[in-house]
């Protein structure tokens, strides 16, 4: 089990890295665009900051294109960089040819089905989009739960990653429901490690007097 930071900010990046239990890096092409720097040159410095996998996600428009990105993108470093690719057909049929030689992760599943199509094709990762599958279907717990029942059914290398979580409650209710790995955005890690109670119970300690 993975806990990824979903940025493309190289001082969050940093800082969730430097919690020394952030495992990798996530991005996508709205992360990238806000970052305001040539893709290439920021994944490249994630990849020297990240101790793990960093996902790329490919932006081309065609098959060939989308390929040939791949392929520019794996040479920043073939161990760490994983294809973020979304699910079509044709981009299925990418995976399938990729897989061989590279960690693929098809995402923005909201089906069972699609995440069988994407582990036949050999990917590494499906990635449903928990809280978007929430508002748009009803329940994106319920969908990471028919996911991870379907990976483990088909008895392949492929795993659940989480992604588009967006409090402490969903972060823990995906796990639960069978997703193997999760990507948060910074902001998230840091509520999820703080609790009024608990900061309440350390103002005490503080006071307490040793006699």
């Amino acid at each position: 089990m993975a806990l990824f930071v979903d940025s493309a900010v190289i001082d969050e990046v940093r800082e969730a890295i430097d919690t020394g239990f952030v495992s990798g890096v996530t991005t996508n092409p709205i992360l990238v665009a806000r970052a305001g720097r040539p893709a290439h040159e920021l994944i490249a410095e994630i990849c020297s900051i990240s101790p793990g996998p960093v996902f790329h996600q490919l932006t081309s428009r065609t098959p060939e294109a989308m390929e040939a990105e791949a392929r520019y993108f794996l040479d920043i470093s073939p161990e760490q960089i994983v294809l973020k690719i979304p699910c079509t057909l044709e981009s299925l049929k990418l995976a399938a040819r990729l897989s061989p030689h590279a960690r693929c992760a098809v995402t923005g599943i909201f089906s069972p089905a699609q995440a069988y199509l994407s582990v036949e094709a050999g990917a590494r990762y499906v990635i449903p989009y928990v809280n978007r599958a929430t508002r748009q279907m009803g329940d994106g717990i319920a969908l990471v739960r028919s996911l991870s029942d379907l990976v483990v059914a088909c008895g392949r290398d492929a795993e659940v990653l989480a992604a588009s979580l967006k409090t402490p409650d969903e972060v823990v209710a995906a796990i639960t429901a069978g997703a193997r790995h999760v990507t948060v955005p910074p902001y998230l890690i840091k509520e999820m490690a703080e609790h009024p109670l608990s900061l309440a119970a350390i103002e005490e300690f503080s006071r307490a007097q040793v006699v």
